[in-house]
């Protein structure tokens, strides 16, 4: 147990510094349209009523599959602030996609329940960049989330 906990910190850690340390990928203006046009496809396909909230937040995986069995998800704005969207509406979209995939993955916050949600997400993108970008945002973002303890500065790398 010991052995896999400190094997989850270091590689917490590892990823962590890629996001941290890492410089903002540059995207063309293409691969951000494709990126849109998949997560508004993404959006017609939710069976769920998301909800935008400016204070809440789920303490964990467990109450937030609650509301989405009841239909509906709460979306937080501090949740999807990332800069690659030229609207913030995607981020919004994005953040309810990743956090129904948790859910139909049955899967947790911690960096092995992202990284499980991640390849169910990356197997439906139309593109290597795109997955380079989910990877960033889901992986590499919560690994640098579980490192410091608070959310980092958002921005997309590609390590």
């Amino acid at each position: 147990m010991i052995a896999q906990t400190n094997t989850t910190t270091s590689q917490i850690e590892t990823l962590a510094k890629l996001y941290l340390e890492g410089k903002p990928a540059e995207i063309s203006d293409e691969t951000i349209a494709q990126l849109c046009d998949w997560l508004m496809g993404e959006f017609h396909q939710l069976p769920l009523n998301l909800q935008f909230s400016d204070y809440m937040r789920y303490n964990n995986a467990q109450e937030m599959f609650v509301d989405i069995e009841r239909g509906q998800l709460w979306v937080s704005a501090d949740s999807y602030d990332s800069s690659v969207y030229p609207n913030p509406i995607y981020g919004f979209i994005f953040q309810g996609m990743h956090d129904y995939d948790h859910y139909l993955t049955d899967s947790d916050f911690s960096l092995e329940g992202e990284i499980v949600a991640y390849n169910f997400t990356a197997k439906r993108v139309p593109s290597l960049d795109i997955q380079k970008i989910l990877y960033s945002e889901i992986v590499l973002r919560s690994a640098a989330y579980l490192y410091l303890g608070h959310a980092a500065a958002p921005k997309i790398v590609f390590p």
